[in-house]
């Protein structure tokens, strides 16, 4: 489980971030703080802390001014900005700072979701350790900035787009369009229509599986894997 601190001065704001986290399979919410003092308080308390949702207006410091103290006491957690400071220059330090991502407030539970299941699959292919190829680095850069789903052409639905993505990301390795349509419910036409436009937005990578005899079966897998 991805370890979450949930970090705004507003408890009722905080309580519905930690909600939202528990929504998404392979998050838990470790602990809320209102305040800078209690956030670095319980980064202390919990040493197996992953991942900050970190708001910047608090009412003793600036959430900019965390990241800051954490990262001179030698806390590398990982940071997303979740707030509703809009103006370039905040936006600029907590870049520069280190903080993964910058979510603005107010945002739906699907902005979040997309930014955390994001996270998820850049930890996955950090896991994996080794060295990387240009490839590899530029997906491991771009995995937090890219969005859930891509722009779809008309025609097509978020809602399926997204049964096939989930799909891909769940799976242990690569799968067929078959395969999706079994997991997801799809007919196989339309697993392989969707399939084929991941694979054009560069979410999805084909992988070809060579049989005994004949044509060779067409694989997908979630393009930020390792």
């Amino acid at each position: 489980m991805i370890e979450v601190l949930v970090v705004d001065d507003d408890t009722r704001v905080a309580r519905v971030n930690a909600a939202y986290v528990e929504k998404v399979p392979g998050f838990h919410v470790a602990g809320e703080a209102h305040s800078a003092a209690e956030a670095l308080r319980l980064m202390e308390a919990l040493p197996h802390l992953d991942l900050v949702l970190l708001d910047h207006y608090l009412p003793d410091e600036t959430g900019l001014a965390v990241v800051q103290e954490m990262r001179r006491r030698g806390h590398q957690t990982d940071v997303i900005m979740v707030t509703a400071a809009r103006d370039i220059s905040t936006v600029q330090a907590a870049m520069r700072q280190g903080a993964l991502q910058y979510l603005v407030k107010p945002f739906a539970f699907a902005g979040l979701r997309a930014k955390l299941e994001a996270y998820a699959d850049l930890r996955r292919t950090l896991d994996g350790g080794g060295e990387a190829e240009q490839s590899e680095v530029d997906r491991i850069f771009g995995a937090l900035s890219a969005s859930a789903e891509p722009d779809l052409p008309k025609g097509h639905s978020p809602t399926t787009a997204e049964l096939v993505r989930r799909a891909l990301v769940n799976a242990e390795g690569p799968l067929s369009a078959q395969e999706i349509a079994e997991v997801t419910g799809l007919s196989r036409q339309t697993a392989q229509r969707y399939l084929k436009l991941l694979e054009r937005t560069g979410r999805a990578r084909l992988t070809l599986k060579y049989g005994d005899a004949g044509r060779p079966e067409h694989r997908y897998v979630w393009a930020t894997r390792a």
